[in-house]
């Protein structure tokens, strides 16, 4: 019988010590744990209000339970996204306890209107998950309005983008070499953080003055419309030729146009017609020995509104190349450098003529808004024709003729602190009325016949 007894015993102490061992939790910062997703996108093209669900798992890979001090959806009861833990709806659960080598289902659903023009094309929130110190985030992602939604798109033939609705592009787009795509007037093109415009054949950008072309970020709730730096940018490369944006608008880009290479063939490798390039971080054109032409342009506000190096060829004939510090972007670099050098400090020849051109900036935060540094070994030829500019010191090695420095071009409207600029000319008297050359372009950037004297800028007086 006592023996009996202390075998009862002996099996209850057992039972006793693994059910212990059941419950002990991991609470060491080094657990670890794995997600299913990093990233929920979805996928539906709403033509109507609907609700679309998917799920991750969460698995506890660990020899013990792991405890989640919360899941979290970050937008709160306000996100367009509701989320059930482990049967439980609601915007953040706590304490969820997983057992070694199980898991829990989070499902994700979110309901969109896409008749809701203030949307933005993306509604993005995420889902954060913490354990013993740790973070990890779940991003998701889900269309707004309708669209044609493009993701990692390789154009490897002769393509038309019609005005129907707008496009949104996520991962990219390239255009292959000897291929052509044709943006025709009106169409509207949004490009995600993660979304560069990559041109290897040949862009024809189709605008008109009522109906322009438009590339930016596609975040257009009001906190985020107006930051610079929500897309990559355009980027023409060696093989491109034969580009034309005619009234294209480029803004809140990283870098507004980059051109890479020379032209192959006599015509200018990217042609500029009535375009707009604004709120770009770091370049708003930067060029490495290519060709560019560009007439009735506006430059604005942008990191360094022109950068050109490594030679090449240029023309630019009426435009405005201008930039004040704001509350989105500080004025620290100049808004021309000219260069016939590259990084490596190879030579190549450089020809560029500026004719009847405001190339500006508000405020001294920068002494020399000119910069040509260059190399005697090689061709600079750099041409200031009928040009207002700014610096400090006019540089030594530009041919200026009848060009004027330091005098204020009075634009129509400045104010940084309410984030409002019209680069417009004529309101207040002027040093850029009349005292242009004659070129033969009849009209302005908004389409105004230029009479008389020849202005300076892509504006003419209003």
């Amino acid at each position: 019988m006592k023996r009996r007894f202390i075998g009862i015993s002996l099996f209850i102490v057992l039972l006793s010590i693994l059910s212990c061992k059941k419950q002990t939790t991991i609470t060491d910062k080094d657990a670890e744990l794995t997600i299913t997703a990093d990233t929920l996108r979805f996928d539906t093209v709403f033509t109507s209000v609907g609700s679309v669900t998917q799920y991750f798992s969460i698995i506890n890979t660990n020899a013990q339970k792991l405890t989640l001090s919360s899941i979290r959806l970050m937008g709160g009861e306000n996100s367009a996204y509701r989320m059930i833990v482990d049967g439980i709806a609601a915007p953040q659960v706590s304490n969820v306890d997983i057992n070694a080598g199980d898991s829990i289902f989070i499902f994700v659903s979110v309901t969109i209107d896409p008749t809701a023009t203030d949307l933005p094309f993306v509604v993005e929130d995420s889902i954060q998950v913490s354990f013993n110190g740790n973070y990890k985030n779940i991003h998701l992602q889900a269309y707004g309005q309708n669209a044609h939604f493009i993701h990692k798109q390789f154009i490897d033939k002769d393509t038309t983008w019609n005005n129907t609705l707008p496009y949104v592009i996520f991962g990219g787009v390239q255009i292959a070499p000897n291929k052509t795509l044709t943006i025709e007037k009106g169409c509207r093109i949004f490009l995600h953080a993660d979304a560069p415009f990559i041109v290897d054949g040949t862009l024809n950008v189709n605008g008109t003055l009522n109906q322009p072309v438009s590339f930016q970020g596609t975040r257009l709730d009001k906190v985020y419309r107006d930051l610079p730096s929500s897309w990559p940018g355009i980027y023409f490369r060696q093989t491109s030729q034969d580009n034309i944006i005619k009234y294209g608008i480029v803004k809140n880009a990283y870098q507004g146009v980059v051109s890479i290479g020379p032209s192959a063939t006599p015509s200018p490798k990217l042609r500029l017609q009535e375009c707009i390039i604004d709120n770009i971080y770091d370049a708003g054109i930067m060029s490495a020995g290519s060709a560019i032409t560009a007439v009735n342009c506006l430059i604005s506000n942008c990191g360094s509104n022109i950068v050109i190096h490594s030679g090449g060829k240029y023309d630019f004939t009426y435009c405005t190349i201008v930039s004040y510090d704001n509350k989105f972007i500080s004025h620290k670099k100049p808004v021309l450098t000219l260069s016939n050098t590259d990084e490596a400090g190879n030579n190549y020849d450089l020809q560029a003529l500026f004719k009847n051109c405001i190339v500006w900036a508000g405020g001294n935060n920068v002494a020399q808004e000119v910069f040509t540094p260059s190399s005697n070994t090689s061709v600079f030829d750099v041409t200031f024709d009928h040009v207002l500019y700014k610096a400090k010191e006019s540089p030594t090695n530009i041919e200026f003729i009848n060009s004027m420095a330091n005098q204020d071009p009075a634009f129509d409207s400045v104010n940084t602190d309410k984030y409002y600029f019209d680069f417009r000319i004529g309101k207040n008297p002027s040093p850029a009325i009349g005292t242009g050359a004659a070129v033969a372009v009849s009209t302005d950037l908004d389409g105004r016949t230029r009479t008389g004297n020849a202005d300076l800028g892509c504006y003419t007086k209003h």
